[in-house]
């Protein structure tokens, strides 16, 4: 029997399967598929800080799995801090069928996932909006949030001028209105809708905010980790609304589970999906932890896309 290769795509191919509309529409229906099975991913602690995480996700058709290591080490070097891949297969042949660059992925079903978040959930989901790091997580919310939601002003917050820099020149490239945010502070009063997406080494967000913001909170995906302060987490808990991307959030949210909030009673991105709830009047906080979830969706879209 003639063997046919697998096809491997690199950074670039991932991210051209993956449109931004397309990638936001197969999260929402992924997030609602009772035929979606995904296990608990696995965490196993490597060196010096460094995870090795295996995260498999199956539906009625395709199985797969993201192997990645996260290298905080990296961080300032040539070696990027996430790598690995996702590798899909037919669930009945078994067969091999694609290959997506795992750092890829990520990027893109996060930014994509948080902007499904603002479309449901945010009470001005257009902005302005304040990018609080400059990576690639930044430039990726960057683009979907301008693609998607439709916004055309952003303020970029970073640790380096030259980081903050890049993005605004992109967003000017495309029509945008771009500053970068010396005042983080009064950046965030100003803006409706806030990104968090730094390495979460420590506190970059305390407020106030804007009485109507909506924050994604994505940098803090392990209980060790941290964005926003305690007291912006237990003020947004009293008088706004909650709302995590799945319920592996409950072991893993650092932001929330430093603050000493109840995690487990706060509603998931799939259960605002399937339930008639009005959009937010007042703040909202949707906590980002990831899951397999989401790179199954990428999975589903990508095998149709190539």
């Amino acid at each position: 029997m003639p063997h046919t290769p697998t096809a491997l795509l690199d950074a670039a191919g991932t991210c051209a399967a993956l449109p931004w509309n397309l990638l936001v529409q197969e999260i929402a229906a992924t997030a609602v598929d009772p035929r979606v099975q995904v296990p608990a991913r696995i965490v196993m602690p490597t060196a010096a800080g460094a995870c090795l995480f295996s995260m498999p996700a199956h539906d009625s058709q395709l199985a797969m799995t993201k192997l990645i290591t996260f290298t905080p080490g990296n961080m300032g070097t040539s070696r990027a801090t996430i790598q690995g891949d996702v590798v899909i297969f037919d669930i009945a042949s078994g067969t091999r069928q694609l290959i997506l660059d795992g750092p890829s992925i990520t990027t893109r079903r996060t930014a994509a996932v948080s902007a499904l978040a603002a479309l449901r959930l945010a009470a001005i989901p257009d902005g302005p909006l304040l990018i609080i790091g400059a990576g690639a997580q930044g430039m990726a919310h960057l683009q979907v949030f301008a693609e998607v939601l439709g916004t055309r002003e952003v303020h970029i917050a970073s640790r380096t001028t030259a980081s903050a820099q890049h993005l605004v020149d992109w967003a000017l490239s495309h029509g945008m209105q771009a500053h970068i945010a010396e005042d983080v502070a009064a950046a965030a009063l100003h803006c409706p809708l806030i990104v968090t997406c730094t390495p979460a080494h420590a506190v970059v967000l305390q407020g106030p905010l804007h009485p109507q913001c909506f924050v994604a909170a994505v940098g803090a995906f392990t209980p060790e980790m941290v964005e926003l302060s305690a007291p912006l987490c237990q003020y947004l808990a009293m008088h706004g609304q909650i709302v995590v991307d799945s319920r592996d959030a409950e072991h893993e949210a650092g932001d929330l589970l430093q603050a000493g909030l109840p995690v487990a009673q706060y509603p998931s991105l799939a259960d605002v999906m399937s339930e008639e709830m009005p959009r937010a009047t007042g703040p909202v906080l949707f906590k980002s932890c990831g899951w397999g979830g989401w790179d199954l969706a990428a999975a589903r879209l990508a095998v149709r896309t190539v």
